[in-house]
């Protein structure tokens, strides 16, 4: 299993646990030259459960990517679309 695939499988862990539709959670990766991005679209109504107040649930998913992320030359960015 490659770490891009874990990394994945965590960010769509993580939103399916938080949403109130976990069946609309689609995660994308986009591999660019320097950075992979992460996707993550979910129901227009559970927007505000993935960012958290002030964006504090998306810093901390990200901080829990970039852990994950570590050890590697890679950066993975997420990105959560409308």
């Amino acid at each position: 299993m490659g770490r891009d695939v874990i990394e994945k499988d965590l960010v769509e862990f993580i939103a399916k646990k938080l949403v109130d539709n976990p069946d609309q959670v689609a995660v994308s990766m986009v591999e660019g030259e320097k950075a992979d991005i992460l996707e993550l679209r979910v129901a227009p109504e559970d927007i505000g459960k993935v960012i958290g107040r002030q964006g504090r649930i998306a810093k901390a998913v990200r901080t829990l990517l970039q852990a994950a992320s570590s050890g590697t030359n890679r950066r993975t960015v997420l990105e959560i679309l409308d």
